[in-house]
């Protein structure tokens, strides 16, 4: 994104108000569901999400049709005074990716969170309503801004729009799990922080462009890029410092633990590579790229086998989330130090594709699981005999995700970590290629162990708490289906993910 981005900016900025209204309209659908109460909120909130779909999809087809970022500097008052709005490859998949997903969230959770029309109007649904849409505004807000305090700010909204999605039920577990995840997310704030304040104090603007035309390899940057890559390493629960995800994204509503799973720990991860590739000069440090490396094989290992140990579902999935996390870390010593290398933008789009591959698949996983445990009145995976023949288009939503995080073709995740495991081979980091090949083996072993109780024999039907409609089990369906057909892309199409790319990478498969 810097190559071109600050020498084309008034030329990529034709449409730039798309990105202004990307943030105000989710912003405004909070005020207005917070003004008008419980038994309009939902129906404010669709009408937002309708909106946000098409602001989407219109950034996504500008940068896709131009072949450059897009970018809208607030109130003409440029940097570094003023904040500037940008939209690169990357920042534009995120907003879609980001709209479907809650989308189906918000059709999904109509089921749990709707007010009857005779009914009393209850807290739950209306605090559900508002959280939704504020993740959503906190999370392009994450993917748009192109300034590291707007940013910090961005991050905090999104911490206390998720915690209480967290805590939603009430439930005293919940509740625990929802105060260790804001310990840990105001952790990771005070070092983000910190870090920022020392790269102010240096460098006099946090404009994005702007540092990394003026940041310079010293001891203050390393300190501080440290700083802040350690803080937003607990919020996007990288392994070891993973505690508080479990029982945080296990304890909350399906619908939450949907949105939780497959975007929010996203924005942390997506503000570390704008550190690390957009911030800082080409100058950074191998070793530590060499250890989120190893933080993530750790992460990858360590989850997979501890899902595979798990009894409940929605705990398996947790773990799960947090193995799958780890493949995103491989990208930093695939990329870092194999500048202008072709194999150095092969990891990059595989990691990418994971990233979106995983946050469909995921989404579905816990929305199966929510309609599985609603069915059936618990989550337990010995007890789940017969559910197949009794939720069939569940049960093969959850099978149709986990092939993709098992990584088999034609899946996203297959060709995600195809490219990953590719690049190591071709660099010579063959270690990366055994953890992709083993956290794949580890993710069919737990989820065949899965499947093979769902589709035990069972004589008769299993009793059924409450009937789940077909078109709910449509929900986690579609979205898996979409993991699925991520691996179908032409590769022409994976180009989007390198618009705005940084200059120091090479060219896959161009």
């Amino acid at each position: 994104m810097i190559a071109d981005a600050a020498t084309s900016l008034d030329a990529a900025s034709t449409h730039g108000y798309l990105l202004v209204l990307a943030i105000v309209v989710p912003v405004g659908g909070v005020l207005i569901a917070t003004a008008v109460g419980g038994r309009t909120a939902e129906r404010t909130a669709f009408a937002v999400i309708a909106a946000g779909l098409i602001l989407g999809f219109a950034i996504l087809l500008d940068v896709w049709m131009t072949s450059r970022p897009l970018a809208y500097v607030l109130g003409n008052w440029a940097a570094p005074l003023g904040i500037t709005l940008r939209a690169d490859g990357i920042s534009a998949v995120m907003l879609v990716t980001t709209a479907l997903i809650i989308a189906a969230t918000a059709l999904y959770a109509c089921a749990d969170f709707t007010i009857p029309r005779d009914g009393l109007e209850a807290r739950a649904p209306f605090v559900f309503w508002v959280l939704l849409l504020a993740v959503w505004a906190a999370l392009n807000t994450v993917f748009l801004s192109g300034d590291l305090f707007n940013l910090y700010v961005a991050l905090e909204l999104l911490t206390f729009a998720a915690v209480p999605l967290v805590a939603l039920s009430g439930r005293a577990e919940a509740i625990t799990a929802a105060l260790r995840y804001l310990l840990f997310a105001l952790a990771g704030s005070i070092f983000y922080l910190l870090g920022v304040a020392l790269l102010y104090g240096a460098y006099g603007t946090l404009d994005i462009i702007l540092l990394h035309q003026r940041i310079r390899p010293e001891l203050a940057v390393s300190l501080a890029v440290a700083m802040m890559t350690a803080g937003l390493l607990a919020k996007t629960a990288l392994f070891p410092l993973h505690f508080w995800l479990p029982p945080a994204h296990a304890g909350a509503p399906p619908a939450a633990s949907a949105i939780l799973s497959a975007l929010v720990v996203k924005g942390s991860f997506f503000l570390i590579i704008r550190i690390w590739f957009d911030v800082l000069p080409g100058s950074r440090s191998l070793a530590a790229a060499q250890v989120l490396g190893v933080m993530g094989a750790a992460a990858i290992l360590f989850g997979s086998i501890v899902a595979f140990r798990q009894a409940r579902l929605k705990l398996l999935i947790a773990y799960s989330t947090v193995a799958q996390i780890g493949y995103l870390f491989l990208l930093f010593p695939l990329v870092v130090g194999f500048e202008g290398s072709p194999w150095s933008a092969t990891a990059w789009t595989g990691g990418w594709i994971q990233l979106v591959s995983h946050a469909f698949a995921k989404a579905a996983m816990f929305m199966a699981a929510g309609l599985i445990a609603q069915a059936l009145g618990h989550d337990r995976i010995d007890d789940l005999g017969g559910v197949a023949r009794a939720l069939p288009l569940t049960v093969l939503a959850f099978a149709i995700s986990g092939i993709s995080l098992m990584g088999v073709p034609p899946s996203g995740g297959f060709v995600a970590k195809w490219l990953m495991l590719s690049a190591s081979v071709e660099e010579g980091q063959w270690w990366w290629a055994v953890t992709v090949v083993a956290g794949g083996l580890i993710a069919g072993a737990y989820v065949i162990r899965v499947m093979t109780r769902m589709l035990g024999p069972r004589l008769e039907l299993p009793t059924l708490s409450v009937k789940v409609d077909r078109w709910r089990q449509s929900l986690p369906l579609s979205l898996a289906i979409c993991a699925m057909l991520l691996g179908l892309l032409p590769l022409q199409s994976l180009e989007l993910l390198q618009v705005g790319l940084p200059h120091f990478l090479g060219s896959a498969g161009r």
